[in-house]
């Protein structure tokens, strides 16, 4: 009996060992990855455990240590290149080590996608900039298969990766099509939104799409850093409340509108639309705008108040415990 159950151990033991040695020998050789480019900025004077994090990040390596082992028994770490190197996912290590070595040949068009964009500017900056057209890049948004962990809690069809295409700056290849460019951004969106990220969204009961959409919110209505968990708060009191349900946020009727009216009149809070928090309960059916990281983390950690309602006056925001103080605060 002891015989069988070794030789059980034994067999699982190799089993292991042979998926970890595929999976490695698959990730030096890059096999089974997707074959477009990827843009990727090596700063002056990274050392090889930043680079290997800044490919990991943009899927085009999957095991640092791995990577990071095979540069060292190469010899070729000092030898590295500041710059934009264009990398295919699907080239192997030594690929990899020797584009590194290389002067970057390949031009590419730096762009800042600032954090509150929506998917509409975006697109639109990138026609500006010749990269590729507004019509195209909105229909892969829609359209395109991306395979990542999120797009699983996405269910909507329009404005499907609004929210995910995330504020950075990029430096993308002239050769780039659409699809390349939502790739970009969405690996970003990927790195940003880790591990940690996706655990304190269960904690709340909430899906990590919800957590996009209402850092998208918070995003729109916060003015810098100092109120965003502040502005969080209310919305997630809001979400938590029996008696106020309705986040009556101004920043997703102005999405409806596709304008940023500064004040909105009563007909435009009476849209009927599911992105209206004046009209429907709770989150609007998506993402208003790309949320920054410090929005996602205030989205995912909100301060402890009991505010429901804010204005933003005077160059500042005033909270609200009750609508009483709120209209003060509006009228005073």
């Amino acid at each position: 009996m002891k015989t069988k159950r070794l030789k059980f151990i034994l067999i699982i033991i190799s089993i292991l060992i042979a998926w970890a040695a595929i999976a490695c020998a698959s990730d030096y050789f890059g096999i089974m990855r997707p074959s477009t480019k990827i843009s990727v900025n090596i700063p002056q004077g990274a050392a090889t455990d930043e680079i290997s994090a800044l490919l990991r990040a943009n899927n085009i390596i999957k095991n640092r240590t791995l990577f990071k082992l095979t540069v060292v028994s190469s010899g070729a770490a000092s030898d590295f290149k500041a710059g934009d190197h264009v990398f295919a996912p699907n080239m192997g290590y030594p690929q990899i080590i020797r584009i590194l070595t290389q002067i970057p040949s390949e031009s590419g068009i730096k762009i800042v996608i600032p954090e509150g964009y929506e998917a509409n500017q975006i697109a639109s900056l990138l026609e500006e900039k010749g990269l590729t057209s507004a019509k195209e890049f909105l229909y892969e948004i829609d359209n395109g298969t991306f395979d990542y962990p999120f797009m699983k809690y996405i269910s909507r069809k329009k404005n499907r990766l609004e929210g995910y295409l995330f504020p950075a700056t990029y430096t993308i290849p002239t050769t780039a099509t659409a699809r390349d460019i939502i790739i970009q951004m969405l690996n970003a969106f990927d790195a940003a939104f880790d591990a940690s990220c996706y655990q304190k969204a269960e904690q709340l009961g909430m899906t990590p799409d919800e957590i996009v959409t209402l850092a998208s919110i918070v995003e729109r209505e916060a003015a810098g850093d100092a109120d965003r968990a502040k502005v969080s708060s209310v919305f997630h009191n809001r979400l938590n409340s029996g008696s106020l349900p309705y986040l009556q946020s101004c920043a997703t009727v102005q999405y409806i509108l596709g304008e940023r009216k500064p004040v909105l009149s009563i007909a435009d809070t009476q849209i009927n639309s599911p992105y209206n928090t004046y009209m429907n309960k709770g989150l609007p059916v998506g993402p208003i705008a790309s949320p920054g990281k410090a929005s996602i983390l205030a989205a995912l950690n909100p301060a402890k108040t009991d505010y429901y309602y804010f204005v933003f006056t005077d160059g500042k925001h005033i909270f609200s415990r009750t609508l009483e103080e709120h209209n003060n605060a509006i009228n005073n």
